[in-house]
């Protein structure tokens, strides 16, 4: 099956009964997912047929169309388990000496903090935050920071409470110019907003597949660049770090070469269904296209911001500016949790972070999920006009 806008969410079966707009805490799973896991799982309860070579090749498939969704090369990307295994490949494995400065924003997602925690406290490194503004990273505040112990730059994509896109062509000047590697958490944007991490020149980029790639929990991948792979310290070497060519008859070879490639780093054996999964995902996003996906994303938020910008009752709490925003679009009232259980009655999901309703937009949603929550918030509004305002904590 070949997807487009207007096919693709007949293979979301939500989409019959509720309006989903949390995809940046975790993604519906859509029908091929199911069916590729299902007949995988059949195959194995029938335990006739040893399918190892084919999930290999499996593999090699999904590496590849991760590199193309991030413009990168398949020897430079890895697969992972989630966002923070490549993190930490960057918290443990990058070239850092005692003493030396890892940059990170203030509010920053906690997968950031707690790999770069960790690895601070093994590697007697030392964690300098970077002051936010009006709750966007602060780019002045971090040339500010910047020392002769500065060697490294860990933040977000796209902020994931409030949509905000950072600047990484910026960011990545700065590091080359101060001699930092630059790390990225991708997780909130990949899939729904175009990146090329070769041209931006980013030095390690992670991201967990189960949000807006809209595969299953536990999936996930990673780029590392030339410019770094060679210096990794490696901490997660396995005898799939070595190229064995399928020859598990003759397995007392004590002595093979490494991978020169982001292989690697990935570890033992893989996640088969997740494997499944992911390659199920990723073809709708290289059918559809991220710069198509986006076009469409951003349409629906704003034609959702245009009736929240009518309406006193509530104020727009995220960044439309094009350079800055995502397909993640917030907003705030004096009822916030009220609110939020409201549109969870009404088969609306949205979530609630750092004082706003979070609406995350991705392709299988409309103009008619949009519509509904437009129409949710009236009447939401309605009901509680008159009454005193209770603020959100």
């Amino acid at each position: 099956m070949s997807y487009s806008f207007e096919n693709v969410r007949k293979i979301f079966p939500h989409t019959k009964n509720i309006v989903f707009f949390n995809t940046a805490a975790f993604g519906p799973i859509c029908t091929p997912i199911k069916e590729s896991v299902d007949q995988h799982l059949d195959l194995h309860i029938a335990s006739e047929v040893d399918d190892t070579r084919k999930m290999f090749e499996l593999r090699e498939s999904v590496r590849e169309g991760y590199a193309k969704i991030i413009g990168a090369e398949a020897r430079q990307v890895g697969i992972g388990l989630n966002t923070s295994f490549g993190l930490n490949l960057a918290a443990n494995g990058l070239p850092l000496k005692e003493g030396d400065e890892v940059l990170i924003s203030d509010i920053e997602f906690p997968a950031t903090i707690y790999c770069w925690r960790g690895a601070a406290e093994s590697r007697n490194l030392k964690i300098k935050y970077i002051k936010s503004r009006e709750r966007k990273f602060d780019v002045t505040e971090l040339e500010k920071a910047i020392t002769d112990k500065s060697k490294a730059l860990s933040i977000s994509f796209v902020q994931f409470f409030n949509g905000y896109k950072n600047d990484l062509k910026r960011l990545s000047e700065i590091c080359r110019q101060n001699d930092m590697f630059f790390v990225v958490d991708g997780i909130q944007g990949t899939g729904a907003e175009p990146i090329n991490v070769v041209d931006l020149g980013i030095d390690i980029f992670s991201c967990g597949c189960q949000k807006w790639m809209l595969a299953p929990f536990g999936s996930g991948f990673y780029y590392v660049s030339d410019r770094v792979r060679d210096n990794l310290i490696p901490n997660n070497i396995t005898w799939y770090s070595s190229e064995w060519n399928f020859q598990f008859s003759d397995l007392f070879k004590y002595d093979l070469p490494y991978y020169e490639t982001a292989r690697k780093f990935e570890g033992g054996y893989y996640a088969t269904m997740n494997l499944l999964g992911m390659d199920a995902s990723q073809k709708i996003f290289l059918d559809l296209g991220i710069a198509d996906i986006q076009q469409h994303n951003h349409k629906l938020i704003d034609r959702l911001a245009a009736a929240v910008k009518e309406c006193d009752y509530y104020s727009i709490s995220t960044s439309l500016k094009e350079s800055e925003r995502a397909s993640i679009f917030t907003f705030t009232c004096d009822q916030l949790k009220e609110l939020h259980r409201f549109l969870l009655e009404q088969k609306i999901y949205t979530a609630c972070r750092e004082g706003s309703i979070r609406v995350a937009v991705h392709f299988f949603n409309n103009e008619s999920d949009i519509d509904k929550l437009i129409e949710a918030l009236e009447v939401f509004r309605k009901e509680r006009a008159g009454r005193t305002p209770v603020k959100s904590s």
